[in-house]
């Protein structure tokens, strides 16, 4: 496979092809409301924490026109290390950008779960958010996501239990987890999403231990990270070895720190590739 390397490139995964876009930027006024389009509807749930020994909580969005006699595709979105499930909504507007895009038929519809991803009992962005303990609840929210957090949004949610209809990504300690959980559990999801990730992502060796199963498995994996974030290095090392393993994947350098302005950009391109 010839590969083309831009600053943003989409290569053939599992024999989806996905053709590389002109637009590397949202345009102007993709995250603002707009008055005249159907919206979507953001809830809080609770669910019962085996792993934690809780009831923790979760926002979850569903798309313009949802209906139960529908089944849908699930993206699990996940925060960073200062936030909690309540850091997209309020910083990032993920219901916003989704609803100007199904307006302009540009996704598949949908339903996007926004968690806690610190697994723990005191689990509030609170204190010292880099204390071990609360570094590593970000280690054992995997436990909490596979065996709580999924079978709860699967009886709750008319959603397809596929892992072709399973997506995961996040920003920075959430991009971590997100590389993390979703390439180490490719029985589970076949979309993953790495924004910004942080230094929680494991070396490749470890996240991609069998390049021939990731080629195979994979529908999209999307790396992307700004061009002048001091945590670059932890996404080219990524990409570097992916390079070498001939894995297709999006590598996407964008401009920008490690922000908001970027990771909502991420969120606008990112969700237009999934469950096509």
């Amino acid at each position: 496979m010839k590969h083309i390397f831009l600053s943003f490139v989409i290569l053939s995964i599992s024999g989806a092809a996905f053709s590389q876009p002109t637009m590397k930027q949202a345009p102007a006024g993709f995250d603002s409301l707009r008055a005249d389009i159907p919206y979507g509807k953001i809830d809080t749930v609770s669910y019962s924490s085996q792993t934690v020994g809780s009831v923790r909580r979760a926002l979850v969005y569903t798309p313009p026109g949802f209906s139960k006699s529908k089944k849908y595709p699930v993206l699990y979105l996940l925060h960073g290390i200062g936030g909690d499930e309540k850091e997209w909504f309020n910083q990032g507007k993920p219901q916003i950008i989704l609803d100007n895009l199904y307006s302009e038929k540009k996704i598949q519809p949908m339903i996007v779960v926004l968690p806690n991803g610190r697994a723990m009992k005191d689990d509030g962005a609170t204190g010292n958010i880099m204390a071990p303990d609360k570094v590593e609840a970000f280690a054992i929210f995997e436990k909490d996501l596979l065996n709580d957090l999924i079978p709860f949004i699967e009886g709750k949610y008319p959603v397809k239990e596929e892992r072709e209809n399973r997506a995961i990504a996040g920003l920075s300690m959430g991009g971590g987890q997100s590389l993390n959980f979703g390439l180490g559990n490719l029985d589970k999801f076949a979309w993953v999403g790495g924004f910004s990730s942080a230094p929680n992502t494991k070396v490749p060796e470890q996240l991609v231990p069998s390049p021939e199963e990731a080629r195979k498995k994979l529908k999209l994996l999307w790396i992307s990270c700004g061009d002048n974030d001091n945590l670059m290095s932890f996404s080219e090392r990524t990409h570097d070895y992916l390079i070498r393993e001939n894995v297709p994947h999006v590598f996407y350098v964008e401009p920008g720190g490690h922000d908001f302005k970027v990771w909502k950009n991420d969120l606008y391109l990112f969700s237009q590739l999934l469950f096509k």
